[in-house]
């Protein structure tokens, strides 16, 4: 089966990944609202799953900060309506399961290659704002407080909330942020946070102050919830599928930019629409045993890759690894500060951050900084998807208007006596001098709805003109609204008594001119002409058969 080629370096990549992956997964779970447990969950089974059937051979998938957020939010939610976790976590199983299954059918349906069409800013903005989220909403854990569980209600209560510090709790997250930057100085070969997490942990067991941990976490295999979701209340359905479609299109962006991240190293390509697959089916399957959503993960990734991973086998190994020491030590969890998971989680965010967009803001242009902006500010304080739909829509409009300011429009008015070099009338086998001048029009690039009113400007102004040449070469397309500004334009022409020719029409404006009745109702065959040079001929030609005086010049 391809991908399964079995090397050395898989064993040890997936191994480091698995080991990199547990105080991830276990503060991704402690986040959420559902436990610990749920992280480790979500990891062992969506890593197993994408690693046998997704399109990345190198990809390690599990809980990610962007795929918590928004999980967090909608597990605060449910809770919101319905009073307790226990009444809700059939709508929140239907909710993973729902996701999982659109985020496969965007693959079946071969969305994965769009991708490509979301701009940078929109991605910048969408990062950095995940990335703010997930350091205000641990600022409370870090300090041993409860979490509120918007980031709103974090700023507006965070004054008060610094009032009232668990000293050693704050102290345990710093020293956790520490060592997560500091320890990779010192030596690579072990990953800092696994030391943050460990080294913490047992000085806080040292130490026995007071300060909030994790608890007791199952320590053997999880079992399946599927038949909670048959329990649910209708009021739920409209949420769940709001969070479902949510989620599958974050867990796309998020695996996908992954993909892309680990072919740039590799020097591979991944398969993006069988990679949604394996995402989908490994989120589905998660979702009925109660564990978290995630996505490709970009840092366990490169772990992975630069560890020797190389196959599927890494990926399912990193799953391995995390089943062992669930079933091992998952006792031992228990014992975990919150604060440590805070910290870790703090360095995750910051991680996340677009620090080279933000520190070229000033120097990209205004509507790249105001997309990402606006993308960071909706992210942060509204939803995560209304931000990308925001900025897509921005992104759009601010692209309609750059295209319709370049859109080029050379325009020449030239007696008929003189030609020369393409705009000017040139000394022919018959050289005549005509009365009359003529509009030369140059149009550059595609004639769409972001340039009919650039277009409907053409004929204003143009005075003491007999005839016109719309030079159509280097129009590639025309569109509906394109085509019915361009009727108006001739239409205003005619009654201005000024005749147009066409020249240089591709295929696909050609077809779209014939097939909208433009030609040959407003402008006949005859004045249809393949080249420039055929258009003088078919002008002079005409002005000659109303016998005005011909005068020749030397």
């Amino acid at each position: 089966m391809k991908g399964f080629t079995f090397t050395k370096g898989d064993f040890f990549g997936g191994l480091t990944a698995g080991i990199v992956a547990l105080p991830l997964a276990l503060a991704f779970g402690l986040q959420s609202g559902l436990g610990a447990a749920a992280g480790l969950y979500g990891a062992i089974i969506l890593g197993l799953f994408s690693a046998l059937l997704g399109g990345t051979y190198t990809q390690i998938s599990g809980p990610t900060g962007p795929m918590t957020v928004v999980a967090t939010a909608a597990i605060a939610g449910f809770i919101q309506i319905g009073g307790s976790l226990e009444n809700v976590i059939g709508a929140i199983i239907a909710t993973f399961l729902l996701a999982g299954i659109i985020q496969a059918l965007m693959g079946v349906v071969r969305l994965g290659e769009l991708i490509r069409f979301i701009p940078y800013p929109v991605i910048s903005g969408f990062m950095s704002g995940i990335g703010v989220i997930i350091i205000l909403l641990q600022l409370f854990p870090a300090i041993g407080q409860p979490s509120p569980p918007t980031t709103f209600e974090v700023v507006r209560q965070i004054g008060p909330a610094f009032s009232d510090i668990n000293v050693w709790a704050l102290l345990y997250a710093i020293l956790t942020v520490v060592i997560v930057y500091l320890f990779p100085r010192i030596t690579k070969t072990v990953p800092g946070t696994l030391v943050a997490l460990v080294g913490v942990t047992i000085l806080s067991v040292v130490l026995q102050k007071d300060v909030e941990v994790i608890g007791t976490i199952p320590s053997g295999l999880p079992e399946m919830q599927i038949g909670s979701i048959f329990t649910i209340d209708a009021n739920f359905y409209g949420q769940i599928i709001r969070v479902a479609i949510t989620l599958a299109a974050l867990g796309a962006i998020d695996s996908l930019l992954t993909s892309v991240v680990a072919d740039n190293v590799t020097k591979t390509r991944h398969d993006s629409n069988r990679e949604l697959i394996g995402q989908g089916i490994g989120n589905s399957v998660a979702g009925i045993f109660g564990g978290l959503p995630g996505a490709g993960a970009t840092m366990r990734t490169l772990v992975n890759i630069r560890s020797g991973g190389t196959s599927r086998w890494s990926g399912i190994i990193h799953a391995a690894t995390l089943a062992v020491i669930l079933l091992a030590i998952g006792s031992y969890a228990a014992l975990i500060p919150k604060a440590v998971l805070a910290g870790l989680l703090i360095t995750v965010g910051i991680g996340i951050l677009d620090t080279r967009g933000i520190k070229h803001i000033r120097v990209v242009p205004r509507t790249d900084a105001a997309i990402m902006i606006v993308v960071l500010l909706v992210t942060v304080f509204l939803d995560l998807l209304t931000a990308v739909g925001v900025g897509m829509v921005m992104a759009a409009l601010f692209f309609m208007k750059k295209m319709s300011d370049a859109i080029g429009e050379r325009t020449r008015i030239e007696p008929l006596a003189t030609y020369d070099n393409g705009l000017h009338w040139q000394n022919r086998n018959m050289p005549v001098e005509l009365e009359g001048n003529v509009l030369v029009k140059h149009i550059e690039g595609p004639l769409f709805f972001g340039f009919a009113s650039g277009l409907q400007k053409m004929a204003e102004g143009v005075v003491d003109v007999s005839h016109a040449v719309f030079r159509m070469e280097e129009v590639p397309f025309i569109d509906q609204t394109g085509l019915y500004s361009l009727q108006e334009t001739l239409l205003t022409m005619k009654e201005r008594k000024i005749k147009v020719v066409l020249t240089g029409l591709l295929k696909q404006p050609e077809k779209m001119l014939r097939d909208g009745g433009i030609i040959p109702e407003l402008i006949p065959e005859k004045d249809v002409c393949p080249t420039f040079s055929a258009a003088v001929d078919c002008i002079v030609d005409e002005l000659r058969k109303k016998e005005r005086p011909v005068t020749s010049i030397d």
